[in-house]
């Protein structure tokens, strides 16, 4: 349409400013756009918080989850044009003279772009954790207590929209995404993370209502793709384009097309079900050592060092079929480490050492 057309061009303009006038923040900025990587959630965020309270780091795992699931639906129902492949193929440039947008390693997401599942995932992510962390200063009663729980908001909420404008910046500045495509994301986060402050039952989930869970956003997401494709409506068709205008042919990644993002969250969600219905989670967690605090500062440096060997684990992509498999097993494993098998760890050097000394 004319009016999206105009969006869209209108964002190109404020891409070349960006990288014109603020090349010097480059590396910031791309430092940024990975801090906004919704991977960062299961292998950053989740295992330093799940240690220091396993309520937040449970609804941190169904806010990522949930809220990518959303993500992924609402970029197929959306059909969102990327900058670095729109300005190729847009018409509405005299002879052709389109706009020359640089592009960058982390630039060729092969995806639709609306909404930005960085701006959405960061933005869901880190609202649940200033929640979490103005609900220790919400119960001060004292007049100097309330005092500081309005300094500690205002400082918090402050954080929080200052990393969710770098990381909006960031992806507009790699061309990634179009100005109103992150405030989307933004926006869409914060809505889903709002959702999970009223919705406890999460807390107590069996292991039976996570797999019910995962079949059901498997399910529905599947059905729903191979229902338009029957329509001869095409959900990857951003691939395609991706491949096609991407400056180095190196940059596409399997990891960033729709399929392997549900199969990656959904991973996770299965291994956070997983670990919390297993009993080395009940005898380490929920047992005497949970309470002290070398428990859990053991459990966190543990949990990111061990999650870190991750990375290490490079999975097959020349067959599509199996990468997804692969994936979905190591994404489960990382959550079912920091749940169960880390803290279970430690519990059992703690309980050795303690028998040792007596």
């Amino acid at each position: 349409s004319i009016e999206m057309d105009l969006l869209h061009s209108n964002g190109v303009l404020i891409i070349q400013h960006l990288q014109r006038d603020y090349r010097a923040y480059q590396d910031f900025l791309n430092f940024m756009s990975h801090v906004g990587d919704p991977r960062n959630i299961f292998s950053i965020y989740f295992p330093l918080w799940f240690q220091l309270n396993q309520v937040v780091g449970t609804k941190m795992i169904w806010v990522a989850v949930i809220g990518d699931w959303f993500n992924l639906i609402f970029k197929w129902i959306l059909f969102g044009h990327r900058p670095y492949w729109w300005v190729q193929e847009t018409m509405i440039y005299p002879n052709q003279s389109s706009p020359c947008l640089e592009q960058f390693p982390i630039t060729c997401e092969t995806g639709p772009g609306s909404p930005s599942g960085h701006a959405m995932g960061s933005s869901c992510v880190w609202y649940v954790m200033v929640t979490a962390a103005l609900s220790y200063t919400v119960r001060w009663k004292d007049k100097s207590a309330v005092t500081l729980h309005r300094l500690t908001w205002s400082f918090l909420w402050s954080i929080f929209w200052i990393i969710q404008i770098s990381v909006c910046i960031s992806r507009v500045f790699i061309a990634t995404h179009f100005p109103h495509q992150v405030v989307l994301g933004v926006f869409a986060g914060i809505l889903v993370a709002e959702a999970f402050e009223h919705t406890p039952a999460i807390q107590t989930a069996s292991l039976r209502m996570y797999i019910k869970t995962n079949l059901f956003l498997f399910i529905f997401a599947l059905g729903f793709y191979l229902s338009l494709k029957l329509l001869d409506i095409d959900l990857l068709w951003s691939v395609p384009k991706a491949k096609k205008w991407c400056a180095n042919p190196d940059w596409i990644n399997i990891d960033t097309t729709p399929f392997a993002g549900l199969v990656r969250n959904l991973g996770a969600l299965f291994g956070l079900g997983l670990g919390i219905n297993s009993e080395m989670f009940i005898t380490s967690c929920k047992g005497k050592n949970s309470c002290k605090i070398s428990f859990r500062i053991l459990c966190v440096a543990a949990s990111l060092a061990t999650l870190q060997l991750y990375n290490f684990v490079k999975i097959p992509t020349h067959t599509e079929y199996l990468f997804y498999i692969l994936s979905f097993c190591k994404s489960a494993a990382m959550p079912l480490t920091v749940v169960a098998l880390v803290p279970y760890c430690v519990h059992s050097l703690m309980r050795t050492t303690e028998k040792k000394l007596n």
